[in-house]
């Protein structure tokens, strides 16, 4: 049975919980992305992906994700293991030397749930295309997700790949660009300008969908329902997922400065305050 609403919203707020103990705990990680990030991620993993028991790398009968912008691993591992892909006290060993769980994403130390590197940028639509691809020819009728930060869409090889997808009709792939305006060094608009990334999609052929709360469970649901559905029908699918970077901490919202940046006691503190719900099962 899927959870509800609520429990979704109660497993959002430990897993941000999660993130900000894991970045905290090594002074490394990227909580900014992570953060804005966890509805979908959450929503993505228990309620609408089609998952089989257990993990392998061939993912036959099953919908497959791939998570192209890897610097957000915090949301990632904590979603993974609060899905039972792994221990959840694994995550006390995050960016740790000999851990499975690096700060990128990596597949030499077969962490299930983890199916490509994904440290260097613009590289996962390439992959998660060629795994769509591979569905078709194993009339395999499951669907591939990807999900990409739009400052690295300045990369130049996501444009190679969007324009192979429509040409080749992919269209049991959904992209989802994590839309939050911000990046590294400041605003997407002061680093790379691109312009309405709608119409760049919509250009190259893609059946494009705006999630505008992009925080809002049920607005995820709802959108992402909306692009399962128009699936198989010679499109690939763009979802626009208009997020807050920092989401659920006010401190490290409407800014980029908390990108790649770990909070100090004190504000470790301050922002697990702000993510406690009584009625949840806190337990880490």
């Amino acid at each position: 049975m899927k959870p509800n609403t609520q429990q979704l919203s109660d497993l959002t707020i430990q897993v941000r919980r999660d993130i900000l103990r894991m970045v905290h705990a090594v002074n490394s990680g990227h909580p900014g992305g992570s953060l804005g990030c966890t509805e979908f991620l959450v929503t993505l993993y228990q309620n609408l992906m089609e998952r089989k028991e257990g993990f392998d790398m061939d993912g036959i009968g099953e919908d497959l994700f791939f998570l192209s912008n890897g610097h957000i691993s915090p949301v990632f591992y904590s979603v993974l293991a609060r899905s039972g892909y792994f221990p959840v006290s694994e995550l006390a060993t995050f960016r740790l030397i000999n851990s499975r769980l690096q700060g990128h994403p990596t597949t030499h130390d077969n962490l299930p749930g983890v199916r490509i590197a994904s440290g260097s940028l613009g590289q996962g639509l390439s992959v998660a295309i060629g795994a769509a691809q591979a569905k078709k020819l194993n009339n395999d009728n499951h669907l591939i997700y990807t999900l990409h930060g739009d400052g690295e869409l300045q990369e130049g090889q996501n444009w190679e790949a969007i324009m192979y997808a429509s040409a080749k009709k992919v269209d049991n792939l959904i992209a989802t660009i994590d839309l939050n305006g911000k990046q590294i060094d400041g605003t997407t608009d002061e680093v790379l300008a691109m312009g309405s990334i709608r119409a760049k999609f919509e250009a190259f052929d893609w059946d494009v969908i705006d999630i505008v709360k992009g925080n809002d469970i049920e607005a995820i649901i709802a959108g992402m329902t909306d692009a399962k559905s128009r699936t198989g029908k010679g499109k690939p699918v763009c979802v626009l997922l208009h997020t807050e970077m920092g989401n659920g901490v006010d401190f490290m919202m409407h800014t980029h400065a908390w990108h790649g940046k770990a909070p100090n006691d004190e504000q470790l503190e301050n922002a697990l305050a702000q993510n406690y719900n009584v009625g949840g099962q806190l337990d880490y």
